[in-house]
């Protein structure tokens, strides 16, 4: 960002000043996904995770639910 502002404050865009800098932020712009494309795959492993332990617990409590109102165990199951 620095050397994009100096380049614009210079008044002359040549190759060899653009150069540099677009290559930095390209550098930059890797990092970051490098970064970011792993995090998201992680959180939506999480979330995944997480969506199947409740349906865990909610089949859990509908068992619970139903012991508890005197059904007891549905037929068939």
């Amino acid at each position: 960002y620095h050397a994009l502002t100096a380049i614009g404050i210079a008044g002359q865009a040549s190759i060899d000043k653009v150069a540099g800098p677009v290559g930095e932020a390209l550098i930059m712009t890797a990092f970051g996904l490098a970064v970011a494309v792993p995090a998201v795959l992680g959180y939506n492993w999480l979330v995944r995770r997480n969506r199947a332990a409740m349906e865990l617990v909610r089949h859990f409590g509908g068992g619970v639910h139903m012991t508890l109102l005197g059904g007891g165990r549905k037929k068939g199951a």
